[in-house]
């Protein structure tokens, strides 16, 4: 076999390995997402104000964003904000949403409440919270528990009625106490039902920590971004909104993280 011949056979590799390598989907990802960039600094350079965000001046200014202790405390309020009202949330609406999936008096009593109050526009509510618990951050926290229990109580009520009906025929023939069957059976085939309720509720969350934020014009990121904005801190404000964006991709991650890891049953990809 000659040296040409031995060149010939081996050069389609390199092509194909090359070929898979550019349509990989990180490598599309992360051409996608420069183009935008590039699309995005030289629309702003060319029709926008000096004062526009762009990602060269978000560039400039992001370390001493991140560093600074008055971003970095309005960070950590609008965050804890959101971990409290999660819990509360879940705890709350998991029991909530169990005793309506599980008992018909009260399913048929809250179902009709819970369903309208899931749908009301958080905006709307903000005057009624305001004068229920003031301009201060205990509204916030109001706004944040009542962005998320509905996502929760929902799903949890979904998911414990969709337990299957031999589970308990089972437990019941061996006379399993209520809270065993409630922690043992209706608790673990509700998880999946659970996990995408927290995943929409900590979306809804860090919505109504911004939006209540706006309104009320107290310490957060949410007023962080509307002050740099109106003055004309535009890459600075952009900075929280990309934290914002961190923080919720991230929590996405970890529900995923958490479905693949203890719930390979309940999700396939």
């Amino acid at each position: 076999m000659t040296a040409q011949t031995v060149a010939a056979a081996r050069s389609p590799v390199p092509d194909a390995e090359r070929s898979s390598w550019v349509t990989s989907p990180l490598f599309l990802k992360i051409a996608a997402g420069i183009v935008l960039l590039l699309i995005w600094e030289g629309v702003v350079r060319a029709f926008a104000p000096g004062y526009v965000a762009k990602p060269s001046g978000i560039v400039r200014v992001f370390a001493a964003v991140i560093s600074d202790r008055q971003f970095l405390s309005a960070a950590g309020q609008t965050l804890s904000a959101v971990l409290i009202g999660l819990l509360i949330s879940i705890v709350f609406g998991t029991a909530v949403g169990f005793a309506m999936g599980r008992i018909n008096v009260v399913e048929r009593g809250l179902r009709y409440y819970v369903n309208s109050l899931f749908a009301t526009p958080m905006i709307a509510i903000l005057p009624l919270v305001t004068l229920w618990f003031g301009y201060n951050a205990d509204a916030r926290l109001a706004v944040v528990v009542f962005a998320a229990f509905f996502s929760i109580s929902t799903n949890a009520c979904d998911g414990a009625r969709s337990v299957p009906l031999e589970y308990l025929e089972v437990a019941q023939s061996f006379r399993a106490r209520p809270f065993q069957t409630l922690f043992d059976i209706i608790f673990p085939s509700s998880l999946p039902y659970l996990l995408a309720g927290l995943r929409l509720a900590a979306g809804r969350a860090l919505v109504g920590a911004v939006v209540a934020e706006f309104f009320v014009s107290i310490p957060g990121l949410g007023y962080y971004i509307l002050y740099n904005s109106r003055t004309f801190k535009h890459n600075e404000a952009f900075i929280a909104v990309i934290v914002l964006v961190a923080v919720g991709v991230s929590f996405e991650a970890l529900i995923n993280w958490l479905t693949r890891r203890y719930l390979p049953w309940a999700r396939r990809d």
